[in-house]
């Protein structure tokens, strides 16, 4: 039987660990090629820090073609153009690419036009790439020059309000070490029904302990709000509502890379591809779907849209089940590792500068049985310790460590 070629799109949190993972779980009989526009391996959690000049390029990326020629992976510095699911290809930059099994891990793009006055040489700033977290830090050194209110926000239908408390809370701390926090006024705009619900229902006591921080902070809310545009200096609510600003960081919704929305049969109307829950693609056995590009159903409604948080952790559990499962389609046998999203543990820590909060759950979705959150300086050391740990582990290819 001839060797089968494993096709991975994407070499980031997902693409890396499903093709080392699955040269593993075949010991290395297996053909496995990545391909990326990207020849970077980005710690995105860490982009909290770069506006602030906490962190630059250098010190959350490495170069990924040194892991995986370590790892007997061919990867290709290219972008994927098209999927060919019947014909088991994939037109790309660099040439076609064939396939029997292929995973895709692309990510995301910013839903800019979702609110107008968002993006590049718009009217407010995100961190959600390195580029936009550069242009976020260009923005805040103008703003020191000359300060003014403050507004930090997720619109409707964002998932990742992780990033956006996260730079709320390392914002104050930056006022604070500026001598700027008494002349500040600092607005947290969220489209959450309530504090702490971070997209995943929320955690017990969750509203309760955001709401002391924040009061702590002297932060104003404005929540379960659609936002309209940004203008300059000004956010326009869907309410009529106005907020003032010398600087704002707005997280937009994401949705899938345009390969994906082009592509018949797999995505959702958001251009994220539809899975079981053993990452199969709901329309191709043989195609697979892990992080931000898999989607995943929001099991409630809300007054104002919220999306889901598809985080590293996740994302991770993903590319091992998907991985395991293409090795026993290669064996012959059933792919029979399933996880649903929803089942995967909750396990996150949020920075607050000099502080935070560690998240720990059973379950990403509820019902879930436990759940807490545990505030603590120990929080912000606990996420120094893992950036460092994790890039080494990802840089090294040491996917099967926890």
């Amino acid at each position: 039987m001839s060797r089968k070629k494993v096709l991975v799109l994407g070499g980031n949190f997902g693409g890396l660990t499903a093709a080392i993972t699955v040269k593993h779980e075949l010991h290395g009989d297996v053909d496995v090629t990545v391909v990326s526009s990207s020849d970077e391996f980005l710690f995105t959690p860490s982009l909290i820090w770069v506006p602030f000049g906490r962190r630059t390029r250098a010190d959350i990326t490495f170069k990924v073609g040194p892991t995986f020629e370590e790892h007997q992976v061919d990867f290709v510095h290219a972008e994927a153009t098209a999927i060919d699911p019947e014909a088991r290809r994939v037109e790309t930059t660099a040439g076609p690419q064939d396939y029997d099994y292929l995973v895709i891990a692309t990510g995301y793009r910013n839903r800019f036009e979702v609110i107008p006055g968002l993006g590049e040489g718009g009217n407010a700033h995100t961190i959600t790439t390195m580029d936009d977290a550069m242009r976020a830090g260009e923005g805040w050194a103008q703003f020191r020059e000359k300060p003014g209110d403050v507004v930090i926000g997720a619109t409707q239908g964002a998932g990742c309000f992780g990033a956006a408390y996260e730079f709320l809370f390392n914002t104050s701390y930056q006022l604070k070490k500026a001598g700027l926090k008494d002349r500040v006024k600092l607005t947290y705009v969220s489209a959450e029904p309530f504090l702490g619900h971070f997209g995943i229902g929320g955690l017990p006591h969750g509203e309760k302990l955001l709401g002391m921080f924040l009061k702590k902070e002297n932060i104003d809310t404005v929540l379960d709000t659609a936002m309209d545009h940004v203008d300059d200096g000004r956010l326009a609510l869907a309410d009529g509502r106005t907020l003032d600003f010398g600087y704002a960081m707005i997280i937009p919704p994401f949705s899938g890379q345009e390969v994906i929305t082009r592509t018949p049969k797999i995505a959702d109307d958001n251009g994220f591809v539809k899975v079981r829950d053993t990452y199969q693609s709901e329309a191709y056995d043989d195609v697979y779907a892990v992080g931000v590009a898999a989607a995943v159903d929001v099991p409630w409604q809300t007054p104002t849209p919220v999306g889901i948080p598809k985080t590293g952790f996740p994302t991770d559990q993903q590319a091992h089940v998907a991985a395991k499962n293409i090795a026993s389609q290669i064996k012959g046998e059933t792919p029979d590792a399933h996880k649903k999203f929803g089942d995967i543990a909750a396990v996150c820590v949020m920075d607050a500068g000099n502080n935070g909060v560690i998240i720990l759950a059973d379950k990403m979705l509820p019902p879930r049985k436990h759940g807490v959150l545990i505030p603590g300086p120990q929080a912000h050391a606990m996420k120094l310790g893992f950036e460092k740990y994790f890039l080494w582990k990802m840089k090294h290819g040491q996917v099967r460590l926890p």
